[in-house]
């Protein structure tokens, strides 16, 4: 291992925050990425946005939380000129935005995207192959008996920490399919009740997120009739996150926010095993090109991303138990031990950097949300929240801004923090978190 590498591993092994940033960074947006011989670009992005859409009239029947926007699953831009006060950002510096994923319906959390396209992609094959979609294409036929029992033979299975677990089981029950969620240790108890309560079988685990995911993977292969959705490997599941780059674009013009050289972007997103927040990013950078800069966001414990993107595509699949850290969090769905190389590959030249919070910032950040902005969010989507401040007051971020020529246009830009989940949490475990978040704004 080489000086430099070394002293990376070295912090990230202290299990303190830090920033790490991507020196392969591409100037430029190719027009498509090689995903592990799979070469994919925008029409891939479109044909999923197009499947939601198709969808979009049985979603509305399935799910009265969505008759008003008939059957479209969005999450609104939000303002936060409260909270980017109590976070310390300047308005000299930019203005804070957040993408209220934690609000979005039907599943409450970002797994909406990635999670329901994959299960609509998978019930669009079926449909097709049996015949059940009349000339005229009306997707509400799906919803009828003939379909119910085609899917009832078919079984839907994922491993999961909870808000993909959630996302999975809810949409395959609505539709009529079997489900089984293997659940890890880390995943909270209300997740699985809520799944359960829909019919859907919880498979709980004593060990982490790989354990639930290689044991799910195994079983499905023994049912003829199941299907695997695999949160490590699945294109399906990146191109479903990768479609909110335009219900965003839209936003973004209606809010008069200009992305370009003079108006730079900067995301935050949180980062698990980076399926999410990776296909977001491919998405904005089709969409929107290179003048869009995303940092993933993980727990100092759990850095499963910044590992592999440090080590690269030669230094294998590592795990951060390696690195000589717990994987132990309270924010359940960041839990994960190694990295999606399908994402890692997709990401290897368009992620500007990963940072690291620690649990105690993402209860600090969860309160501020709240009592600023009326922001009801869970540990894990509060990780985006010290973005800014890593890019604005490290040195390595102050190092990135000035080698991108971004420090003269910082007055001009925005800062924009993905949520993830909060919609469902159960008022008692959300007074938990605020409690905690109170506390340690008050000894800060």
């Amino acid at each position: 291992m080489n000086l430099a590498k070394k002293s990376w591993m070295d912090e990230l092994s202290s299990g303190r925050p830090n920033l790490w940033c991507n020196a392969s960074l591409a100037k430029s947006v190719a027009p498509t990425v090689d995903a592990k011989n799979i070469r994919i670009g925008l029409p891939n992005v479109q044909s999923a946005q197009a499947r939601f859409a198709r969808f979009a009239p049985l979603l509305a029947e399935l799910f009265p939380e969505l008759r008003a926007s008939g059957g479209v699953i969005e999450s609104p831009l939000l303002a936060a000129p409260n909270l980017q006060q109590a976070l310390g950002l300047p308005a000299e510096h930019g203005t804070l935005w957040v993408k209220a994923d934690h609000s979005l319906p039907v599943a409450g959390s970002i797994k909406a995207r990635g999670g329901i396209h994959e299960v609509l992609e998978y019930t669009e094959r079926l449909a097709l192959r049996h015949e059940l979609l009349g000339a005229d294409g009306d997707y509400r036929a799906l919803g009828g008996a003939a379909a119910r029992a085609l899917f009832g033979r078919h079984r839907l299975a994922v491993g999961s920490t909870g808000n993909l677990g959630l996302s999975i089981g809810i949409i395959a029950a609505a539709l009529g399919f079997r489900a089984s969620v293997h659940m890890s240790a880390d995943a909270k108890e209300w997740k699985k009740a809520k799944l359960r309560a829909r019919g859907v079988e919880v498979i709980e685990h004593r060990g982490d997120y790989a354990d639930a995911v290689a044991t799910g993977r195994a079983q499905i292969k023994q049912d003829p009739y199941g299907y695997f959705v695999d949160d490590e490997r699945s294109l399906s599941l990146l191109l479903g996150y990768a479609g909110a780059a335009f219900h965003l674009r839209e936003q973004l013009s209606a809010q008069a926010i200009r992305v370009d050289a003079e108006h730079p972007l900067f995301v935050y997103l949180p980062c698990g095993v980076g399926g999410a927040p990776s296909g977001i990013t491919f998405g904005l950078k089709q969409l929107l090109g290179p003048h869009v800069h995303c940092f993933f966001a993980e727990p100092t414990q759990s850095p499963c991303f910044m590992l592999q993107m440090m080590v690269g595509a030669a230094g294998g699949n590592p795990s951060v138990y390696e690195a000589g850290l717990s994987n132990r969090t309270e924010a359940d769905g960041l839990a994960v031990p190694r990295a999606s190389l399908l994402a890692a590959w997709v990401m290897r030249t368009l992620l500007s950097g990963v940072f690291t919070v620690e649990d105690d910032t993402l209860f600090r950040h969860l309160h501020l949300a709240a009592v600023t902005q009326g922001l009801r969010i869970e540990p894990s989507a509060a990780a985006g929240f010290s973005g800014p401040s890593m890019l604005l007051e490290t040195q390595r971020g102050r190092d990135y801004l000035r080698q991108h020529g971004l420090e003269q246009h910082l007055p001009d830009a925005a800062h924009l923090v993905w949520t993830t989940g909060g919609l469902f949490v159960p008022e008692d475990e959300y007074q938990r978190f605020f409690k905690r978040g109170e506390a340690c704004s008050a000894s800060c």
